[in-house]
């Protein structure tokens, strides 16, 4: 490439980069979610023009919180975005149904007690764990999506009805 190709590549890059960049700066992101313990629903804008809404992430966090002890827990940004990107490729107009986003350490012990499969140090102490599903959408795609994204944990629970995700690093069972 000569000298004058390369600057038309840098200009032509540089303004696809500009208005790739402006149109996310102008668009919004959002959850529907619904606390199947709970029974309560959130719907909120949580981002919008570049900026996080701090009001609507403390609805999610609440939302998100311990339902056995009510302890509630600022929840990973990159869980919530995470969450948001399997919700736009599944074109998913319905609430994300949550089993399980934060739990306590009390909370977690517990569930080790009593059931299999849960890890002594989970990723839902620290915020940064859901299990979900999406009434409407098959179990298998959701993991599915969850999987194509290549982003933290996926695991897939057909007879509980959930697929886990979490943003560690990325590992599929």
């Amino acid at each position: 490439m000569d000298r004058r190709g390369f600057i038309k590549y840098c200009v032509l890059t540089g303004s696809l980069l500009l208005t790739e960049r402006s149109f996310a700066f102008n668009s919004e992101r959002s959850l529907y979610l619904y606390n199947i313990h709970t029974g309560e629903y959130v719907k909120e804008v949580y981002w919008e023009n570049g900026i996080y809404n701090t009001e609507a992430l403390k609805k999610i966090n609440y939302l998100l919180r311990d339902h056995r002890t009510g302890d509630v827990k600022e929840i990973d940004i990159n869980l919530i975005e995470l969450l948001n990107e399997i919700n736009s490729q599944l074109q998913n107009k319905k609430p994300i149904h949550i089993i399980s986003g934060y739990r306590s350490p009390f909370s977690n012990e517990f569930l080790r007690k009593v059931s299999s499969g849960v890890a002594k140090n989970s990723m839902h102490i620290l915020g940064k764990a859901a299990d979900i599903s999406i009434p409407g959408i098959p179990l298998h795609i959701v993991r599915e999506v969850a999987i194509n994204i290549g982003k933290g944990g996926v695991g897939y629970y057909p007879t509980s009805n959930f697929v886990h995700i979490d943003i560690g690093r990325f590992r599929v069972w």
